[in-house]
């Protein structure tokens, strides 16, 4: 049985060479009634100091979870859509709408590392109690703790895909 390793660089503080985060691992937390949940130690320790706290929580186009990224993150990202958008065509000033409307920032608290994400950003997802960080590399993904069990994908699908895509 052969076993292969491969070593990929991290850079200091998981920022990369071009400044950006980049989030991994996977964190289980659970809610309070007032939708605090305590922000992972890791997560927060891999926001570099010159960055702000700050972070943006948005509705997944695709995936009933939500993407969290630092401000600068979202900023340069906003940017990059906004540059492609024509506001005199009504199509583009709606889709800017929907992507402005479904966001809201969070900072964590100084104590506990507590973030209230709104309510009806978490019910979207369907989340009660556990919830799921998952680092997805410039982008946290917060899902609903059986939600994110059944999106898993299994070994099988995953090297399917790795060779439809990358092969």
């Amino acid at each position: 049985m052969e076993i292969c390793v491969k070593i990929f660089p991290i850079f200091a503080g998981n920022i990369d060479s071009n400044g950006m985060t980049r989030f991994i691992g996977e964190y289980r937390a659970k809610t309070d009634d007032k939708g605090r949940i305590v922000f992972p130690s890791a997560f927060k320790a891999m926001i570099g100091p010159e960055q702000s706290p700050r972070l943006v929580v948005r509705k997944n186009l695709f995936e009933p979870c939500l993407d969290i990224c630092t401000m600068d993150e979202w900023i340069r990202e906003s940017e990059e859509i906004k540059s492609r958008l024509n506001f005199f065509n009504r199509e583009h000033d709606r889709l800017w709408r929907g992507y402005m409307s479904s966001c809201a920032t969070v900072e964590p608290d100084g104590k506990l590392g507590r973030i209230t994400i709104p309510r009806q950003l978490l019910d979207s997802i369907g989340v009660e109690k556990e919830v799921v960080f998952a680092g997805n590399d410039h982008k946290i993904e917060l899902w609903a703790r059986d939600r994110f069990e059944s999106s898993r994908i299994d070994e099988t699908e995953y090297v399917s895909l790795a060779e439809k895509i990358l092969g």
